[in-house]
């Protein structure tokens, strides 16, 4: 092979493991903001919530970006879940700091405050939200966004999202909205489980709808360009950075609400802790060829399940040996993701009746399934007779009014 030949290979080589991202058909709102020469921010003290996602298509960070953009006084971050730079584990506190690169003030929206309070806000004219979601209610950033929208608002200040795509595309909507008594950082706002905007349209409907408090914010949305509903995230070519540790791929954000929510039992393992993050389901009392066997005849659409023998390395049943099924999408736009999850507990308790992953679980993971559900009808109502023919009904309540009123707020066609 000449050197040509093997200069080429290479080349493709390279481009791959980059995810091609020179080729983004997509432009996101921070790169659309570029374009604009920064226009928006010109002469305006500015505060950022960020994380890692906020980058451009050449891996660029926002905070970088901004930081260094002529005419733009960039004066503090804003921290939430896992921190500005992806330094702290799921679930822990985020503190103040200051972040070592730029030498700007961190404020934590994951500590003592999950809200901007006064005085973090106090000098600055515009709040800047830039942060890749995955199209999950129960993924905290959106908490995030919604509760620096009301403080915002409170504080009379305007506040711009830098819009990102939704990498579950914007036609999936699954799960009812929350009900009241369930409102927690998890389900912060009444929406479905799977709300099918990108972050941009979903701070437009909060806003319109007084979801953030009877007093809307001053809201811009820096729209993206090249976006539309029928792409998920493999169609923008840009690149993949993981929001949280245990979303490293894009195709991880099929997959955590497709098993979050048993998850949160801890009775079963859903792969967190192994190589393949949500897209497991295992115990030590199955038997994988058993229970592949049974939810395959199931025949769900775009679905397809394999046998799986796997040890965790860490967290829930850490260095046991472990049997289940690793779930295979066969058509990401055609299953149902949420579903999935309830039909795999379904069949383990039709082969194993002594083992209800409900039954065995503490009270606070009750409590917790209850809270990501957004309702406990969900668990009451499967947990009769561990069928999802007896929940389905009352998990699809309220979508199709939720489509309906969402599309009002749509940037993208």
């Amino acid at each position: 092979m000449n050197r040509k030949a093997i200069t080429a290979i290479v080349c493709i080589c390279c481009l791959l493991t980059l995810g091609c991202h020179a080729e983004a058909k997509v432009k996101t709102g921070i790169e659309v903001l570029v374009s604009q020469q920064f226009a928006p921010l010109k002469g305006k003290r500015v505060g950022l919530i960020t994380n890692p996602t906020g980058v451009d298509s050449n891996l660029r960070p926002t905070i970088d970006i901004l930081h260094e953009a002529s005419g733009v006084d960039l004066v503090a971050l804003y921290a939430p879940e896992h921190g500005v730079r992806g330094n702290i584990y799921a679930g822990d506190k985020v503190s103040n700091s200051r972040d070592a690169k730029t030498g700007l003030p961190v404020y934590s929206l994951y500590g003592k405050s999950r809200k901007p309070t006064a005085e973090m806000l106090r000098g600055i004219d515009v709040l800047v939200y830039d942060i890749q979601d995955i199209g999950c209610r129960s993924f905290t950033y959106i908490s995030t966004m919604g509760l620096a929208m009301q403080a915002a608002a409170e504080q009379g200040i305007e506040f711009m999202v830098l819009d990102r795509p939704n990498p579950l595309g914007g036609n999936r909507v699954e799960g009812c909205p929350v009900e009241t008594g369930y409102t927690s950082f998890v389900s912060q706002y009444p929406i479905p489980y799977i709300y099918g905007l990108t972050c941009g349209e979903l701070a437009r409907l909060l806003n319109g709808e007084g979801m953030i408090g009877a007093k809307p914010c001053k809201l811009t949305v820096i729209e993206m360009e090249g976006w539309n509903r029928n792409m998920d995230f493999a169609d923008t070519g840009l690149p993949w950075v993981a929001p949280s540790p245990h979303i490293p791929q894009a195709i991880s954000a099929y997959y955590y609400p497709m098993s979050g929510i048993a998850g949160e039992l801890r009775t079963l393992s859903i792969g967190v802790g192994y190589t393949l993050p949500f897209e497991l389901f295992g115990a030590t009392w199955v038997d994988a060829d058993a229970l592949a066997e049974r939810l395959n005849a199931l025949g769900l659409e775009g679905v397809a399940f394999r046998p799986i023998h796997y040890t965790p390395f860490y967290g829930a049943q850490q260095g046991n040996r472990l049997q289940g099924v690793q779930v295979h999408l066969t058509d990401r736009k055609a299953a149902r993701l949420t579903e999935i999850q309830f039909y795999v507990m379904q069949e383990m308790v039709a082969l194993y009746p002594s083992h209800k992953p409900f039954a065995t679980a503490g009270e606070s993971s009750l409590n917790m399934v209850d809270k990501v559900c957004g309702t406990n009808k969900i668990r009451q109502q499967f947990t009769r007779r561990y069928r999802w023919d007896d929940a389905r009904p009352y998990w699809e309540k309220g979508v199709k009014e939720f489509k309906q009123k969402s599309q009002s707020y749509y940037i993208y066609p």
